[in-house]
């Protein structure tokens, strides 16, 4: 067995497949990263502009969008370097941080999607409580206490696969990913790292997602018994919630699950599901919330409507 090394960068190898087709690649990733960025800052200025809007859901919603733009500018400026680059290389540091970046922004999308079951679960299963439950301090401490978890943990992650002698310096993806980097590990036992990898993706993924699914069958439940005019309602307000759940749940599943095995037999399905949780989800929970919710909706027309009239008269002035 070879001696491991600490390379002091890494190599994606998939860039070389799209070589012919990198500027087409290039100006629509640029036009998705854009439209990300545009869209979730709408969302995020109608959301802390208007003080109606000033509640728990609304607050959760724009933690979604801070969030999304988190993700994206750990992918999307470094994948257009890379489409632009004839190397494709990335420093160990680099890759490191954007390990990180890409790995917290899964742990707290996952995080405020459950905290968004339970502020739909309190609000429709115990009404009369809710404003007693779901203040804007404890939504805060919440998404404090959870933000502090998705740091230690891809802390503690990164701290053990940093550490990992390498046999090589290749990584079979559009970005750097922690198995990627394990995979390439000789010469050292991965049983700590694959350990302290399933325990943080139970308590990060698989948990947040069965607490999601419990909330919302106890919310059909309700339901069940409810009038037509508040099923309805209560439908309403959280058909975004289980459509944002469902997409990011099989793109992230799928991602593990490929990510695990030789993806050359799977290549374009594989990098597919790779990069659909860092792309579609930035993209479609803005749209989901801004033409689902009536209260967002009707601000964001306002909104428009104002932008209109102001260049109207700007115009004419």
């Amino acid at each position: 067995m070879e001696n491991g090394t600490m390379p002091s960068y890494f190599y994606f190898t998939l860039f070389k497949e799209f070589v012919d087709i990198k500027y087409l690649i290039l100006i629509l990733t640029l036009s998705v990263y854009l439209a990300i960025i545009l869209f979730n800052a709408i969302i995020l200025f109608v959301v802390f502009k208007e003080r109606s809007l000033h509640e728990p859901m609304y607050i959760l919603i724009s933690c979604l969008s801070v969030n999304d733009l988190y993700g994206s500018a750990g992918f999307f400026p470094r994948i257009m370097v890379d489409l632009l680059s004839d190397t494709n290389t990335i420093s160990r540091p680099a890759c490191f941080v954007q390990i990180f970046t890409i790995y917290t922004f899964a742990i707290s999308e996952f995080t405020i999607l459950s905290l968004m079951a339970y502020d739909r679960f309190v609000a429709i299963c115990n009404p009369l409580k809710y404003h007693k439950i779901m203040t804007s301090k404890l939504t805060a401490l919440y998404m404090g206490i959870a933000s502090l978890y998705a740091v230690f943990s891809m802390g503690l992650i990164i701290f053990f696969s940093a550490r990992l002698p390498l046999c090589g310096n290749d990584i079979p993806r559009l970005y750097c990913s922690n198995w990627s980097v394990v995979r390439l590990s000789c010469g050292s036992s991965t049983l700590s790292n694959n350990i302290i990898g399933f325990f943080v993706t139970t308590t990060t993924i698989f948990l947040p997602a069965f607490f999601i699914l419990y909330t919302y069958v106890r919310i059909l439940i309700i339901c069940q018994k409810s009038s037509k005019e508040f099923r309805g309602k209560a439908l309403q307000t959280c058909l975004p919630h289980i459509i944002s759940f469902v997409n990011y749940s099989l793109a992230s599943f799928c991602d593990i699950a490929l990510s695990r095995y030789d993806s050359d037999k799977y290549k374009i399905v594989a990098i597919i599901f790779s990069v659909e949780f860092l792309v579609i989800p930035p993209v479609l929970n803005p749209l989901i919330y801004g033409l689902n919710l009536p209260e967002i909706r009707r601000k964001v027309v306002c909104l428009f409507q104002w932008s209109k009239v102001a260049n109207f008269r700007w115009i004419n002035n």
